[in-house]
């Protein structure tokens, strides 16, 4: 019998990507939305008015995010494709002290000097580059850059976000408005602050607390100036 299962194993680091991109977005879209929906009401526009600014702020938010998120993980993308290229060529101009410097690193994490020599050959006798790439770099296919991935993400989380005050919005009457999107929308930042804690291993009250309070302070400067130039016009 195999003593070496292999197994696999599924660590929070793995989702980083996509769940940065996600949770971003989302806060983004209700933050945002839900300011500007505030913003608007407090100016003293009538509902229909207030409904056009969310979902105008909705489509273009969304594909804000969308262009902003791919346009960063891209240069990213970028940046590590041009590292390995440079390995690469590193690595066929002189692989001998290249695997003197993957020796190196194993030497300076603690491992012994020819145990380390050992596993530096072996490892590039088997993939030099990926090697290199995860221990020098630091570039693994968990954490390498995904820009479609992440712009999608940011997108459709940023319109799921932006839908939930602007849903508030056509359900309550108008007289009501400013409060029922402050109080929802405060409430929805709660649960996804928890939320995207839990999934990364932190403390879902302190990113509940976190995202709240950057929601009211945005939604209490929004409000505070849509009331400044409403009375200004």
């Amino acid at each position: 019998m195999n003593v070496f299962r292999r197994h696999r194993e599924h660590h929070r680091t793995e989702r980083s990507g996509w769940l940065r991109a996600s949770v971003l977005g989302a806060n983004d879209g209700i933050v945002s939305t839900a300011s500007l929906l505030v913003g608007v009401a407090a100016a003293g526009a009538d509902k229909h008015s207030v409904l056009v600014a969310g979902v105008a702020g909705l489509v273009a938010g969304a594909m804000s995010m969308a262009a902003g998120e791919y346009v960063s993980v891209h240069s990213q993308a970028d940046t590590e494709k041009a590292d390995l290229s440079r390995e690469r060529a590193e690595l066929e101009a002189d692989p001998v002290a290249e695997r003197r410097e993957l020796t190196a690193i194993y030497v300076a994490r603690g491992v012994e000097p020819e145990l380390a020599a050992r596993v530096a050959r072996q490892l590039m006798a088997r993939d030099a580059l990926g090697a290199h790439a995860r221990d020098e770099l630091g570039i693994t296919d968990a954490l390498g850059a995904r820009p479609v991935q992440a712009g999608l993400a940011s997108a459709a989380s940023f319109a799921l976000g932006a839908a939930l005050p602007l849903t508030v919005t056509v359900v309550m009457p108008a007289h009501g408005l400013i409060p029922a999107i402050a109080s929802s929308s405060l409430a929805f930042l709660a649960l996804l602050g928890a939320v995207a804690a839990r999934v990364g291993g932190a403390d879902a009250l302190a990113g509940a607390g976190r995202v709240s309070v950057w929601g009211a302070l945005a939604m209490a400067i929004t409000a505070g100036a849509g009331a400044l130039f409403g009375a200004a016009v």
